[in-house]
């Protein structure tokens, strides 16, 4: 990068880190440090809420993935409108009602010590490793584009986050998300206009190529448990995921226990469910347009440049080249066919766009074929190598063609990303940890201060956590999809626990501990057995079923065990 996008870059980060040590310094109780007084209003929290769910993976993987496999990723976000409607009506005014810290405590009101302790220590498991995702999934791409060491580059975001989280709790993380989202959804608007800007033919020709290379798939209504994105999976098993996320999720429901009043909190929730669909639709549209420059302007073989290099410097060379100039020759048959398309489509020639449309297909399936034989070289270099690149594909686009300033902000947008989130999740593991274990069950004669500092100085150990298991992960497949599975894996169990109590009054702590258990269990064999079979039984089902399933799950166990127990 230039010497101006570095200070772009560092001037964004430490503006907005500097401003929110600065506007939350020095909390004075717990209450302050933990709910910030209660005092933010409706739009703070909406974008509080945005920004925790924005990480850095939303604005590296979601462009790539829309490169790869169009926007049907967007049908993921159809429930989530419904999903805020239900938690205003039901578990908001709950939680105001008990003024509690955290959403565990409802449940020791509700059935006993051990059912808040294990959904608390459900959530501090996934959580927990999330928040070391967060921090890596930037940290991987960045070091890579930036030539950073991966281990420096993890602690650089970890200790920027623990600076103000620390410093000022849950008050300086919405106050610096403000500022976050307003540079991150800024950057992406202005990624989204050069790209458009750059393209070599008109906007109207660019939907055209992209909606003939099958990138504008917005909506699939056929049922298929397998395949992870449609409409039915978006208005259910993502449903599901969003109820437990939002409604059951320290680090979401911390952000609107902080509204001056219930119709704050209300507001702010509805404003996410209205604005994440548009803001998401942006994302996913902008990685479609990239496609489509990369449709008129030759596009990488492999998208990590490290990769490639490493090929370049090894005795493979000589393969890779050719594959190289293979790769070269398809996409000038590509474009003639993207030629032949938009002049068919220009006069109105059926047979004639059929005819290029299928030229297109076949070009693009031999460039995906020698794509796949370059990684095999990957591999045969380095077996220990990730290949998959899609994460890397919108930043490596905006190094090699956005301008000198836009590129700066580009990265500012990914590390702003990352701390946002990151710091939701530092401070909701810190209030979980000391309300619901240490204050609650370990040491219960603290005074006020005694857990105020405790809670930050939990925070810094989760931050600490999260920068260890960042520097000791591996590449996932893609990595927004890394954190849905891990989400999916407990979410679900957490939400069936809830909705017990919330609207089966007859089940008590020990049925619903029980079932919650067995669900759980159940859920982590059939991901382990999924695409093979379990007892026989042949299992192939979307992540985001896991949700359905365990919430479900929990509820039947409760009411069979709350019967057993009845009978005896």
């Amino acid at each position: 990068m230039s010497t101006v996008d570095w200070i772009v870059l560092f001037s964004t980060l430490f503006l907005i880190v500097g401003y929110g040590v600065y506007k939350t310094y020095g909390p004075k109780s717990m209450d302050n440090y933990l709910r910030g007084d209660s005092d933010m209003n409706w739009w703070t929290i909406g974008l509080s809420i945005m920004a925790t769910q924005a990480s850095a993976i939303t604005f590296l993987s979601t462009p790539g993935q829309a490169y790869e496999d169009g926007m049907r990723f967007i049908q993921f976000y159809f429930g989530l409108p419904v999903a805020m409607i239900i938690l205003s009506v039901t578990f908001i005014p709950i939680y105001y009602k008990l003024k509690v810290y955290t959403a565990y405590q409802f449940l020791e009101n509700r059935f006993d010590l051990k059912t808040r302790t294990l959904a608390a220590l459900l959530f501090l498991t996934q959580r927990g490793l999330a928040a070391g995702i967060t921090i890596y999934a930037p940290s991987i791409i960045l070091s890579t584009l930036l030539g950073w060491s991966l281990f420096w580059t993890n602690i650089f975001i970890g200790l920027l986050v623990i600076l103000y989280t620390v410093s000022g709790g849950t008050k300086a993380v919405s106050i610096t998300q403000k500022q976050q989202m307003a540079v991150m959804m800024g950057g992406m608007v202005l990624a989204g206009v050069f790209v458009i800007n750059m393209l070599p033919v008109s906007f109207s020709e660019a939907l055209h190529v992209a909606g003939k290379m099958e990138r504008l798939n917005i909506v699939n209504f056929e049922f298929n448990l397998s395949d992870r994105y449609n409409f039915w999976s978006g208005m259910t098993a993502a449903l599901f995921l969003f109820l437990s996320y939002f409604g059951t999720d320290q680090s979401q429901v911390q952000r609107y226990l902080t509204g001056k009043t219930l119709a704050e909190s209300r507001m702010g929730l509805i404003m996410n469910g209205l604005l994440k669909v548009p803001m998401q639709f942006i994302i996913l549209f902008i990685g479609v347009m990239v496609f489509v420059f990369y449709q008129f302007f030759q596009p990488p073989v492999v998208f990590n440049k490290v990769q490639t290099e490493s090929l370049i410097n090894s005795g493979l060379r000589d393969d890779y080249f050719q594959l190289e100039e293979q790769f070269s020759e398809v996409f000038d048959q590509k474009s003639k066919s993207i030629s032949e398309l938009l002049l068919a489509i220009e006069s109105s020639n059926e047979v004639g766009i059929a005819d290029a449309q299928a030229k297109m297909k076949s070009a693009h399936t031999k460039q995906e074929e020698i794509r796949k034989d370059v990684k095999s070289l990957i591999i045969q270099n380095d077996a220990s190598a990730e290949t998959k690149d899609t994460d890397y594909v919108f930043m490596r686009f905006v190094m090699d063609y956005l301008p000198v300033g836009i590129v700066g902000l580009l990265f500012a947008v990914i590390f702003s990303a990352a701390m946002s989130s990151t710091a939701s999740e530092l401070n909701s593991l810190g209030t979980t940890s000391t309300v619901d274990i240490y204050k609650r069950s370990l040491y219960k004669e603290g005074s006020d201060k005694h857990y105020m500092l405790s809670s930050k100085w939990l925070t810094a150990f989760w931050g600490v956590f999260a920068i260890l298991f960042a520097t000791y992960a591996t590449l996932f497949e893609n990595l927004i999809q890394a954190v849905n599975l891990l989400g999916s894996l407990f979410y679900g169990t957490i939400l069936g626990i809830f909705l017990v109590g919330f609207y089966m009054k007859w089940i008590k702590g020990n049925a619903v501990f029980v079932a919650a258990l067995m669900a759980e269990a159940i859920i982590l064999l059939i991901h382990w057995h999924n695409g093979d079979a379990l007892f026989g039984i042949p299992i192939n089902i979307g992540f985001l079923w896991y949700n359905a399933i365990g919430c479900i799950l929990v509820m039947v166990f409760a009411i069979l065990i709350q019967a057993a127990n009845r009978q005896k």
